[in-house]
């Protein structure tokens, strides 16, 4: 009796988050909600996850997808937002540019976008642009935060080993007079972060 061949995986689904601390489990969540409403069969789908930053392509599971796309196995690329691929414009715009080329559909679940063509690259070269001004605009935010920190006698930097700022750390910045986006700031976390940590305190 002859085998049966495994079934190709033409969808692939791609997650990305910064650091090794943090889940992608809302990235995953919003992904299967896209592939059941398009009755898109497990057996189709591959997952592709990473946990690096986005301002570079060199990723372990992204080159993985890569080689793929390129071995034409797969046709379509689902992801959360597009700045899972890439937090660069021009970086972000030729992964895009050389996938369409391929023939590849690209979906962004959260911003409703379905890239095919030159229409959809030039939506993407819209949304790639707002997520590096963002990426800039937070640095700014954290060289801002550091600067107040500093010129305040109460910035330490970042203890060799951690990666997390801990609530202990927000409550005596907030006890020495910063307000909670100055905490964020100097902490490089989000606001909604450091209410968490001084209501935990």
């Amino acid at each position: 009796m002859a085998r049966t061949k495994p079934r190709k995986k033409t969808v692939a689904c791609y997650c990305r988050v910064s650091s090794a601390g943090q889940k992608n489990d809302s990235q995953r969540a919003e992904l299967r909600r896209w592939l059941r409403g398009n009755d898109i069969k497990a057996a189709d789908v591959e997952w592709f996850e990473d946990k690096e930053t986005g301002t570079s392509l060199d990723r372990p599971d992204f080159n993985r997808m890569q080689a793929a796309i390129f071995a034409g196995e797969i046709k379509t690329v689902v992801v959360w937002k597009l700045d899972r691929i890439s937090r660069r414009q021009f970086e972000g715009l030729g992964v895009l540019a050389d996938w369409c080329e391929r023939g590849v559909r690209i979906v962004s679940v959260t911003q409703l976008i379905d890239l095919r063509g030159a229409v959809g690259r030039m939506v993407a070269s819209v949304l790639f642009g707002v997520a590096e001004i963002e990426l800039e605009y937070r640095r700014e935010r954290q060289a801002a935060g550091i600067r107040v920190a500093k010129k305040r006698g109460i910035y330490r930097g970042r203890k060799s080993g951690t990666t997390k700022a801990t609530p202990v750390r927000a409550l005596e910045l907030r006890d020495k007079g910063l307000t909670a986006e100055e905490i964020a700031n100097a902490m490089d976390v989000s606001v909604r972060t450091v209410f968490r940590y001084l209501a935990a305190g």
